[in-house]
C-alpha cells in the first residue's frame, strides 16, 4: 500500500516521455517502476506526451498489474496523426514517435482521442479524462466536448471528467459551467503563484470538485533558483528569481530544502487533492518521495507565506 507520503501524489507522464530530453524505454520503465516501488499508483498521462509515447509506455507498464491496483487519468482535445516529417523536439518532446497533433474538441474528436487512447493504454476505460488547454477553442469545448464526456462517463468508460489546463479563468469557466467532477491546474497553486487560491479554489470546495495542482516547482525555479532559471516555461523575471531566491534562503535556515517546501505546500490547502509531479527519471522520482518526508515547520510556512507574487 502506498505510504503516507504518496497517498495525495500522481505521477505525471510528459517527463518519461521526452519533455525537454529525449528519454529510452530502459529509462523510462525504471522510472515508472520507481514510483510503483514508492507507493505511486495513480498516473497521469495524455496524447499529448510525447505523441503518444507516453500512453503506450504507460500501457506496457500497467499491463502486467492488478486493473483495481492503480488510476489512470488522460485527455483529449489533441489527435495525432504519423507524420514521417514531424521533426524532434516538436512542442518540446524528445525522441517521440513521428507523430504531429491536430486540435479538436468536438463531440466525434473526443470519442477518438479516447478510442485511441484506451488502444495506447492497454485499457477498457480510464478512471478521469480531462479536456486538455481548451483556451482557444472554449465555445466548442463546452459545447460539444463535455456533452459528450457526460455520455463517455455514462458508459463506463471513465468515472471522472474534467479539465487540466495552465489558466485559472478556463478552469473557473468550466467549473461553473459544467458538470465536472475534476480540475487539473497547473503552476497556479505555488510558493510563487497563488492565483487559484482566491477564487478557484473556494468554488471547486463548494461545489465538490476535486482539485489536482501541478506545476509546483513552477517548471523549475523552486527547484533551482540560481541554475534553473525558468517560470512557467520561459526565463524568470529577475524579480521572480529575487523572490525564490528569498524563499530558498528561508528554508535553508530550518534545514529545509525549497523543492521540499514547494512539493508539500499545495497539500495544505483543503481543496486540494493531490499534486502531480512531472518526475521523469529514476533519480528525479526518488528525490521527490524524500522531499515529501522531509517535516517542515509551521513557522518556516508562517515565513514563505508572504512571499508569493500572485
Amino acid at each position: 500500500m502506498p505510504g503516507p507520503s504518496v497517498t495525495r501524489v500522481v505521477l505525471g507522464g510528459a517527463g518519461y516521455a521526452g519533455l525537454y530530453r529525449a528519454v529510452d524505454e530502459v529509462g523510462a520503465t525504471d522510472a515508472l517502476n520507481t514510483a510503483w516501488d514508492n507507493g505511486i499508483r495513480a498516473f497521469d498521462t495524455a496524447p499529448h506526451y510525447g505523441g503518444g509515447l507516453s500512453e503506450e509506455r504507460l500501457g506496457r507498464f500497467l499491463r502486467v498489474r492488478d486493473r483495481s491496483a492503480y488510476t489512470v487519468s488522460t485527455k483529449v482535445g489533441r489527435l495525432l496523426y504519423d507524420d514521417p516529417d514531424a521533426p524532434d523536439g516538436a512542442e518540446e518532446f524528445y525522441g517521440a514517435p513521428k507523430r504531429s497533433r491536430r486540435r479538436d474538441y468536438s463531440a466525434t474528436g473526443v470519442r477518438r482521442s479516447l478510442e485511441e487512447s484506451l488502444l495506447r493504454l492497454g485499457l477498457d476505460r480510464v478512471d478521469q479524462l480531462l479536456i486538455h488547454d481548451p483556451e482557444e477553442n472554449m465555445e466548442q469545448a463546452l459545447a460539444q466536448a463535455v456533452p459528450e464526456l457526460e455520455r463517455i462517463r455514462a458508459e463506463g468508460l471513465t468515472t471522472n471528467i474534467g479539465v487540466g489546463v495552465n489558466h485559472v479563468a478556463t478552469a473557473l469557466r468550466f467549473v461553473r459551467e459544467a458538470p465536472i467532477d475534476q480540475v487539473l491546474i497547473a503552476g497556479r497553486y505555488s510558493l510563487l503563484d497563488r492565483r487559484a487560491e482566491a477564487e478557484l479554489l473556494p468554488e471547486c470546495a463548494r461545489r465538490g470538485v476535486r482539485v489536482l495542482v501541478a506545476g509546483v516547482l513552477n517548471s523549475g525555479i523552486l527547484a533551482d533558483p540560481l541554475r534553473q532559471g525558468t517560470f512557467d516555461y520561459v526565463a524568470a523575471d529577475p524579480e521572480v528569481i529575487a523572490r525564490a531566491r528569498a524563499m530558498e534562503t528561508a528554508c535553508a535556515a530550518y534545514g529545509v530544502p525549497l523543492r521540499a517546501a514547494a512539493m508539500q505546500f499545495p497539500r495544505r490547502h483543503p481543496a486540494v487533492h493531490a499534486i502531480v509531479l512531472g518526475s521523469g527519471t529514476r533519480a528525479e522520482i526518488e528525490d521527490s518521495v524524500a522531499m515529501l518526508n522531509i517535516p517542515v515547520p509551521e513557522e518556516l510556512w508562517a515565513e514563505l507565506d508572504g512571499g508569493a507574487l500572485w
